[in-house]
C-alpha cells in the first residue's frame, strides 16, 4: 500500500508539474478525437434522420417517368411481381410570375390525388391546409419556397400553364422526402428563390396539361423481398411503347442522391483527417516521455533500488501517458459532440429535413477513446521500456555526456563565421537529427492538415468557373417538356434582348460493352457552338460527325479504350441499340456524359433537327423585357438563370465552406502550438544551463532568446515543402474518394492556399515558443548553474 502510494503520488505530481506540457498534447490528441466524432456524428444524424424521414413519409423506391401513359395501363403495373404501392401523377416544369420579382422562377408542378393525400412521398403540412380537391387554383408550395419569398397562406401568384396564365392561390407550405435536396433541371444547386415545388389538385393539373386519362409520372413502393432490377426491367418493357424514359430506383433519384454522396463524404473524412492527428499525438508523447525518463535517472535507480519492479517502472510511464490520453479524449468528446450536433444542425436545415435525429453511438465514443490511448501508449511505450530495462546502478549514476567531435559541417559552419547563438542552433539541429526530424514532421502534419483541408474552396471554384464561365457561357436555358423543332430557335432569337441563341439535345442512354453496363446523358451539340461548349484538357473541341466523346470516369467503368465500338441505347426513343466508335475523352466534372453532333442525333433518329433547350445570352440593358416575355410565351417549360444559380453556388460555398475551414485553421493552429510548445520545452529543460552561461558571459536577453526561437522557427520553415506535399497527397485521395456519379471534383490548390496555411502555422509555432521565453527571462542563473546535469 505505501509503496503504491508512494508511485501514485509521483505520478500526480508529474503531471501537475507538466500540466502545460500535458495540455498541450491533449489538445493535439483531442483535435483526432474531435474530427472523429464530427465526422460520424454528422454522417450519422444526417443517416438517420434520413431514414426515419423516408420511412414515416414513405419514400418511394422506384421512380418512372414518360411522355404520356393512358391510365388503363396502371392495373398491369400494379399486378407487377414485388410492386406493393403505386402512385401515378402528373409532373411537369412552368414558369412563375412572382408580384415585385422581374426575374422568372422555374417550379416543378405535382399532381396531387383526387380522394385522399399522397401515400407515397407524403406531404409534411409546415403551414396552411391542404387545396381543396375540386378548386382549380389552389395549391401547396414547399416550405423553403415559401420562406425565400415570404409567402403565407393566401398569397398568389402567376404561372404558365400549358401555355396559359393562371392565377394560383396558395394555401399552405410543405415538405417531402422526395425534395430534401431541391434542385431545378441544369442547376448545380439548390435555389429556394429561383426554382420551387407546387403541388396542384390532380384535376387541375389535367385541365392545364390537357392530360385527361393519362400521367406522366409514376412513383412505387416494393415488398421486402422484390428484386428491384427485375421490377425495373418488367416496367421499361410494359412503357417502352409509350415513350418511357427509363424507371430507376433511389440511387438515381436527384435529392437521394445528392444527399448520399455527401453522407458517404463525410464518412470518408472521418478516415483520412483524424489519423493526421494521432501520428503527431504519437510523436509528441514520445518526446515528452522520452525526456521525463532522461531528467528522471536518479529517481528511477531509486524506486528500484527500494524495490519497485521493472513492470511497475513500466506501468508508471505508461499511466503517464495514459492520463495525458485520458485528459485528450474527454477534451475530444466534448468538443466533438459540440460540433458535431452544430455542423449536422447545419446540414439538416440545408437539406430541409423536417426534424434532426442526433446521436453519437457508444462505438463511435469507444473508438475515439480506443484511438487515443492507442496513441499515447504508442508513443509512450519505447521510452516506458527503456527506463523498465534501466539497472538501478547505471540509472543513479548520471548520465554520461554525449562525445562530439568537429565533423565537416562543423568546419564549415565556423568558416562561415556565424554568431555563436547560431552555431548553437544549427549544432543543435546536426547533432540531435532524430529530435530535430520528428519535430519538423510534426510542423509538416500540422501544414498538411490545412492544405488538405482548405484545397476544397479551390476545387469547387474551379468547377464553379469551367462549369459557369468556360463551358456553359449562355446567360439562360430555357427548357420545354418536350423536344421541339429547329423553327424554334429563330423564335427565341426574336425575344428582346437576345444576343445568341443555340439549341441543344439532352438525352437519356445506357452504353454497354460486353457485360459492362452505365447509365448516362448523352448531349446533343451543334459543331461550332459558341455558347455550350465541350472542355478538353486544354481548349474547347468540337463534337465528331460521327461516334462519342466520353467523360473520362465512363472508360474504365465501361472497359472501353479511344476507337473501341459501344452499344448505345437511347432511352424512349430507340428500341434497339446502336453501335458508335469512342472517338475521345473528355474531362468530367458534372456527371458522366456522353458528347455527340446534334446532326448525328437526328440522323439517327431519323427526324428533322430538334432541340430539348435553348440557351441564350442577352443585351444587359434589356434582361427585363426578356423576362416579361418568357413568362407568358407558350410552350417553355423554364427558364434557368445561370447567374442566379451560380450566386446561389458562391453563397452556398461560402456558408458552409468559410465554417469548415476555420475550424480546419484552429485544427491545424492547434497542431503546430502543441508540437513548437513542447519542443521548446524539451530544449529549455536540455539546455538551461547553457542559457544561463550565456547570460553570465555577458550575451544580451534577445541572443539567449534567439537560440530558441531560431530552432523552433529554423525547423518549422524547413517543414513546409513536406507539409505542402503531404497536404497535396491528402487532398488528392479525398478528391478521388469524393467524387461520385454527380461530379468529379477537379484537385486545385492555389498558391495562396499553401502560403495561408504556412503563415498559420508559422505564427502558431512562434505563438508558443514565446510563451516559453517567458520561463526562460525569469530562470535563477544560480540555482540553474548549481543544477546537477
Amino acid at each position: 500500500m505505501i509503496r503504491a502510494r508512494a508511485i501514485d503520488l509521483k505520478l500526480l505530481r508529474d503531471l501537475r508539474r507538466m500540466w502545460a506540457q500535458v495540455l498541450a498534447i491533449a489538445v493535439v490528441l483531442a483535435c483526432g478525437v474531435s474530427v472523429l466524432l464530427m465526422s460520424v456524428g454528422m454522417s450519422g444524424a444526417l443517416d438517420r434522420s434520413r431514414a426515419a424521414y423516408y420511412e414515416k413519409n414513405a419514400f418511394a423506391d422506384i421512380f418512372v417517368q414518360a411522355k404520356r401513359l393512358p391510365a388503363t395501363l396502371l392495373p398491369e403495373l400494379r399486378d407487377i411481381r414485388g410492386v406493393r404501392d403505386l402512385e401515378a401523377r402528373i409532373s411537369r416544369f412552368v414558369i412563375l410570375d412572382l408580384p415585385g420579382r422581374v426575374r422568372p422562377v422555374t417550379a416543378q408542378i405535382v399532381s396531387l390525388p383526387e380522394a385522399e393525400h399522397p401515400q407515397l412521398n407524403q406531404l409534411i403540412l409546415t403551414e396552411g391546409r391542404w387545396p381543396d380537391p375540386g378548386t382549380v387554383d389552389e395549391i401547396l408550395v414547399n416550405a423553403p419556397f415559401a420562406e425565400a419569398h415570404g409567402f403565407h397562406p393566401g398569397d398568389s401568384f402567376a404561372a404558365n400553364l400549358g401555355g396559359t396564365r393562371r392565377e394560383l392561390t396558395i394555401v399552405g407550405a410543405a415538405l417531402s422526402p422526395e425534395f430534401i435536396y431541391t434542385i431545378g433541371p441544369g442547376s448545380m444547386m439548390p435555389d429556394p428563390a429561383s426554382h420551387g415545388i407546387i403541388w396542384l389538385p390532380v384535376r387541375a393539373a389535367e385541365a392545364a396539361f390537357d392530360m385527361t386519362g393519362a400521367v406522366d409520372n409514376i412513383v412505387l413502393s416494393l415488398t421486402r423481398d422484390a428484386q428491384p432490377e427485375a421490377v425495373i426491367d418488367r416496367i421499361d418493357t410494359l412503357l417502352e411503347p409509350y415513350g418511357g424514359v427509363g424507371a430507376h430506383d433511389r440511387s438515381d433519384q436527384i435529392s437521394h442522391a445528392f444527399l448520399d454522396s455527401e453522407i458517404e463524404g463525410l464518412r470518408i473524412m472521418a478516415w483520412i483527417l483524424p489519423p493526421v492527428f494521432l501520428v503527431i499525438s504519437v510523436f509528441l508523447v514520445n518526446m515528452v516521455i522520452g525526456r521525463i525518463v532522461a531528467l528522471e535517472r536518479a529517481e528511477i535507480g531509486l524506486l528500484k533500488a527500494t524495490g519497485y519492479s521493472n513492470q511497475a517502472i513500466l506501468v508508471h510511464y505508461l499511466l503517464l501517458a495514459g492520463l495525458v490520453a485520458l485528459i485528450g479524449i474527454g477534451i475530444g468528446f466534448i468538443f466533438g459532440a459540440w460540433l458535431s450536433r452544430s455542423m449536422a444542425e447545419i446540414y439538416a436545415r440545408f437539406y430541409d429535413f423536417p426534424e434532426l435525429i442526433f446521436g453519437i453511438s457508444w462505438t463511435t465514443y469507444a473508438l475515439g477513446a480506443l484511438a487515443g490511448f492507442g496513441a499515447a501508449s504508442l508513443g509512450a511505450i519505447r521510452a516506458a521500456l527503456a527506463a523498465a530495462r534501466l539497472p538501478p546502478a547505471v540509472a543513479m549514476a548520471p548520465a554520461p555526456p554525449p562525445v562530439f567531435s568537429q565533423g565537416l559541417l562543423d568546419r564549415v559552419l565556423t568558416r562561415l563565421r556565424l554568431p555563436q547563438t547560431d552555431m548553437m542552433i544549427l549544432r543543435s539541429i546536426t547533432r540531435w537529427p532524430m529530435r530535430a526530424g520528428t519535430t519538423c514532421l510534426g510542423y509538416a502534419l500540422g501544414t498538411s492538415v490545412l492544405v488538405a483541408s482548405n484545397f476544397m474552396p479551390d476545387s469547387l471554384n474551379r468547377l464553379l468557373e469551367m462549369s459557369f464561365d468556360l463551358s456553359n457561357r449562355q446567360d439562360v436555358i430555357l427548357t420545354f417538356a418536350n423536344d421541339v423543332p429547329a423553327s424554334t430557335l429563330e423564335d427565341a432569337r426574336r425575344l428582346p434582348g437576345v444576343m445568341q441563341a443555340e439549341g441543344l439535345l439532352w438525352l437519356s442512354a445506357t452504353f454497354r460493352n460486353g457485360h459492362h453496363e452505365e447509365d448516362a446523358t448523352v448531349q446533343g451539340i451543334v459543331p461550332g457552338a459558341d455558347l455550350a461548349r465541350i472542355l478538353g484538357n486544354d481548349s474547347a473541341v468540337d463534337p465528331p460527325e460521327e461516334g462519342l466523346l466520353l467523360t473520362e470516369s465512363l472508360m474504365p467503368r465501361l472497359g472501353l479504350r479511344i476507337g473501341d465500338e459501344v452499344e448505345m441505347t437511347l432511352t424512349g426513343r430507340l428500341t434497339d441499340p446502336v453501335s458508335l466508335p469512342v472517338v475521345g475523352v473528355v474531362p468530367q466534372y458534372l456527371g458522366p456524359f456522353g458528347y455527340m453532333s446534334a446532326h448525328a442525333v437526328d440522323r439517327m433518329l431519323r427526324r428533322e433537327p430538334q432541340f430539348s433547350s435553348i440557351i441564350v445570352t442577352l443585351r444587359s440593358d434589356q434582361e427585363d423585357a426578356f423576362h416579361a416575355a418568357i413568362k407568358d410565351a407558350p410552350g417553355i417549360g423554364g427558364a434557368l438563370l445561370l447567374s442566379d444559380n451560380k450566386v446561389a453556388f458562391e453563397d452556398t460555398i461560402a456558408a458552409n465552406m468559410n465554417t469548415m475551414s476555420l475550424i480546419y485553421v484552429l485544427l491545424g493552429a492547434a497542431i503546430s502550438v502543441g508540437v513548437a510548445y513542447n519542443g521548446a520545452r524539451i530544449q529549455l529543460s536540455e539546455r538551461a544551463r547553457e542559457l544561463a552561461s550565456l547570460r553570465i558571459l555577458g550575451f544580451g536577453l534577445w541572443e539567449v532568446n534567439w537560440v530558441l526561437i531560431g530552432e523552433a522557427m529554423l525547423l518549422a520553415v524547413l517543414a513546409q515543402p513536406l507539409g505542402w506535399w503531404i497536404g497535396f497527397e491528402v487532398a488528392r485521395l479525398m478528391t478521388t474518394q469524393f467524387s461520385s456519379d454527380l461530379y468529379a471534383l477537379p484537385l486545385v490548390i492555389r498558391p495562396r492556399s499553401f502560403a495561408l496555411s504556412s503563415v498559420v502555422t508559422l505564427a502558431a509555432a512562434l505563438g508558443a515558443v514565446l510563451i516559453v521565453l517567458r520561463r526562460v527571462n525569469r530562470l535563477d542563473l544560480v540555482a540553474v548553474m548549481k543544477t546537477r546535469e
